[in-house]
């Protein structure tokens, strides 16, 4: 260690309040966090690229400072879903100290893992109080029975309005007006159940109708519109 001549100048003053970090909750203990295997929880975060055309939802389950289950899911850019595939073989098996700064191609999912980061080691996770945390699995919950992330994607012009295009429910197939033109509900086909369907053998055009449903006062509908078309 070298010191200024400054320092080697100065009298020592002893340290009196010397009491290491805080403890922070972490599945259900509370955890004096001095080392990367000290810190264990399940936590979702967002991330951004740095033109903002895409984002990230990454969930992540660590266990003694190892990333044991890894989820990402992506948004609004084609390359981001390559760097995702990339990330489920990168990032599992690591600390959360390695994971930092990945070798990805993607911004989003390295921003992602700043905030996790910093949810995970401040003891803001969503398993901070579950004693024992949550078993590795638990991150594809979020997906549901489909095993499909759930997309909201909305189009609107000033000049002709609202189109839903796919809720939580699935893709639209029809949105429904009545005499004012407003939107009173809709039509909509779940794709993972359509997908289930499909692989179960059942016929293309059946397993459409089997995975369909209707939202709202669809029945009641005026008129039925394309939302992709009309």
């Amino acid at each position: 260690m070298i010191y200024t001549k400054e320092v080697e100048n100065m009298c020592i003053v002893n340290r009196d309040a010397n009491h290491g970090p805080a403890p922070i909750p972490e599945e259900g203990k509370w955890v004096q966090a001095k080392e990367v295997s000290d810190i264990s929880g399940l936590t979702h975060g967002v991330g951004w690229c740095a033109p903002q055309q895409g984002a990230c939802k990454l969930t992540l389950n660590v266990k003694e400072g190892i990333i044991q289950e890894a989820l990402i899911e992506t948004l609004g850019c084609s390359g981001m879903t390559h760097s995702a595939a990339m990330a489920g073989e990168i990032l599992v098996g690591k600390t959360i100290m390695e994971a930092l700064n990945t070798d990805l191609v993607c911004d989003a999912i390295n921003t992602a893992m700043r905030e996790l980061f910093l949810q995970i080691v401040y003891g803001r996770s969503q398993s901070a109080f579950s004693e024992g945390g949550l078993a590795v699995g638990a991150g594809l919950e979020d997906l549901g029975k489909g095993t499909r992330s759930q997309v909201g994607t909305i189009y609107s012009t000033e000049a002709k309005g609202p189109r839903y295009l796919e809720l939580a429910e699935g893709y639209i197939l029809e949105e429904g007006l009545d005499a004012n033109d407003s939107i009173i509900g809709y039509k909509y086909v779940n794709l993972g159940k359509m997908m289930d369907f499909i692989k179960d053998g059942v016929d293309p055009m059946e397993a459409i109708e089997k995975a369909s449903g209707k939202y709202g006062r669809f029945d009641e509908a005026v008129k039925k519109i394309d939302p992709r078309k009309e």
